[in-house]
């Protein structure tokens, strides 16, 4: 059987149908540490549906971080169930799983995570030349993402030609350019001064507007409130669940 059969077992239409892009049942991750255990994450259990702007907080040791990679299929669970898209991705093996986040999910990092060497256009590509997307089509939705975050004129610089900002916005226009169901971002601002968070927030609420799914990994609360919808982490279980708006 091939990855692409792989992942397309154990599909869930219903989960699709109602708008659920991610489901959680009694998600556990846990860490032997010698003879002792770690939980790291406790008996998880949420849905985020389609369209919705949504943050993760929880001071250090919550089980944030963990929590972030079972989403982003950076990692797997101890036990329980992770549905994305309607794909049951916790019994995926390695191969099967980085094929799922290639298409599923796009990632924006604290530390931007750009080649020194390459122009602004082809960071944007690298995710498209990792799943065999022809040149052509990969060079225009290159171009047309880099449009989307306001980069259309710095195409051809490299990232120390550019303004933290705007490195920023490269690593936001990669993660968007294989169309993912998810954006799924980490600490975004936190390399950033408060003058160019805000506006790296503000592309945020527009890409929401324009209907992205985004799930914000963060401990400000500031940085928290552009969402609408805050999922609070504690010991590894989560404390609360609540709308903001």
């Amino acid at each position: 059987m091939g990855v692409e059969e792989a992942v397309s077992q154990n599909f869930r239409q219903d989960l699709v149908d109602a708008g659920i892009v991610i489901q959680t049942e009694d998600l556990w991750k846990t860490y032997e540490m010698g003879t002792e255990q770690l939980h790291a994450l406790r008996g998880v259990s949420m849905k985020i549906h389609k369209g919705e702007y949504v943050a993760i907080m929880g001071p250090s040791g919550s089980g944030k971080s963990t929590l972030m990679n079972l989403i982003g299929c950076l990692d797997t669970p101890t036990r329980g169930s992770y549905w994305l898209a309607g794909r049951l991705v916790s019994q995926l093996d390695d191969d099967e799983l980085a094929y799922i986040r290639n298409r599923e999910i796009g990632f924006v990092f604290q530390t931007f995570n750009l080649l020194a060497r390459a122009t602004a256009l082809h960071n944007v590509e690298l995710p498209m030349i990792y799943n065999g997307t022809p040149a052509t089509e990969r060079l225009e939705r290159a171009q047309m993402a880099l449009a989307q975050v306001d980069l259309a004129g710095r195409m051809m610089h490299k990232p120390n030609e550019l303004s933290g900002g705007q490195r920023q916005r490269v690593a936001i226009a990669r993660a968007l350019v294989n169309r993912p169901s998810i954006l799924l971002a980490d600490e975004p601002t936190g390399n950033l001064d408060s003058a160019t968070g805000e506006e790296i927030m503000a592309l945020f609420a527009r890409l929401h507007q324009n209907g992205n799914t985004i799930i914000l990994v963060t401990h400000e609360q500031d940085i928290a409130a552009h969402a609408h919808r805050v999922i609070r982490l504690r010991d590894g279980k989560i404390e609360r669940d609540e709308v903001t708006r």
